[in-house]
């Protein structure tokens, strides 16, 4: 061979080049394949889009109060839990059992709700703070609350908290309960048929977790003369990053290490007509407007009736946790 070829033929690399170039390599692969097992769901499930980011997350601990906003979150089989604050746990019931909302009693939404030390602390306007241990007495009795036309259990929170709640709404004797771990929940298939038979509820209407987007709520308030906020809808998990009503096609999705089943629709009724910062009731907007929009398709008129949908309703795959900023992925 010439020596002008032997120039031409590449030179050896010393030996610590290759190895790190094997190395580089092994770690692009090593790269990749967590990016692909980070994209997919549980074995034999479908791989994952990014449709949105998580922009709040809100939990409801007494129904029809006030939402407490979280920065994170566990999603337990019955929906959202920050400490010792699970959605819809409380529940305010006439002396019979039957359950009290902001639809018979609109000043409700005005009661914020926190957790510190054990109690559960509730505050209105000219009242002196409320607290109860989250843990009551067993003591207590336990009554058969019932709740659409169901029967689910609470324990009562004693004459203190009952005599606060009918002091505040100026209204017949009411009392409050609380939903605990070893009671037995209600069955949201028992509720609306798209359910399954696996999701779980304590107090919620039907669903463990409710979603909605910023852009469906920017777009509802194009159509308002009088802006409406998220507080009007009272969702568990806010996106952003999607077009409106695009929650409305999420079949399964991922969040954080939670995964979720797309159920239905959240039909809307006069609740959403209560102004949050005054908890006075317009029986109108923005109700009037969604269903000039936002009607079922008549071949599910059998499940929605003449309510308009806005957010989805999702059951429970996989618990896990959840916060905001998180990346909202959809099978597919």
């Amino acid at each position: 061979m010439t020596g002008s070829a032997l120039q031409s033929l590449p030179k050896p690399r010393p030996g610590w080049l290759l190895a790190s170039a094997g190395l580089a390599v092994l770690l692009m692969l090593g790269a990749a394949a967590a990016w692909r097992r980070r994209r997919r769901l549980r074995p034999g499930r479908r791989e994952l889009k990014a449709v949105g980011r998580v922009s709040g997350l809100f939990i409801y601990p007494v129904k029809s109060c006030r939402g407490v906003a979280v920065e994170r979150a566990e999603v337990t089989e019955l929906g959202l839990r920050n400490g010792d604050l699970g959605d819809r746990c409380w529940l305010v019931i006439k002396e019979d059992g039957h359950t009290v909302t902001a639809r018979q009693e609109p000043q409700l939404v005005l009661i914020s709700v926190s957790s510190e030390n054990g109690c559960l602390t509730l505050r209105a306007p000219e009242m002196k703070d409320l607290r109860i241990p989250v843990q009551l007495s067993v003591k207590n009795p336990v009554h058969n609350c019932r709740l659409f036309g169901f029967d689910v259990q609470g324990r009562d929170c004693g004459e203190e908290a009952a005599q606060w709640i009918t002091t505040f709404l100026k209204s017949e004797p009411y009392r409050l309960v609380h939903f605990e771990p070893n009671m037995v929940p209600r069955n949201s298939k028992d509720l609306m048929e798209p359910f399954r038979p696996t999701d779980k509820i304590a107090y919620p209407d039907c669903s463990p977790v409710m979603v909605l987007s910023e852009a469906s709520l920017e777009e509802l308030n194009t159509r308002l003369d009088k802006k409406v906020t998220v507080r009007n809808f009272r969702p568990n998990i806010l996106v952003t990053g999607c077009s409106s009503h695009e929650e409305d096609t999420w079949d399964e999705i991922t969040i954080g290490g939670a995964e979720m089943k797309g159920a239905m629709g959240c039909p809307r009724c006069i609740l959403t007509t209560v102004d949050p910062d005054t908890g006075i009731m317009d029986r109108k907007e923005p109700l009037e407007t969604l269903k000039s929009y936002r009607l079922c398709d008549t071949s599910e008129r059998h499940i929605y009736r003449t309510h308009p949908l806005f957010g989805w309703y999702f059951g429970i795959d996989k618990t896990g946790t959840i916060q905001v900023g998180d990346m909202v992925y959809k099978a597919i």
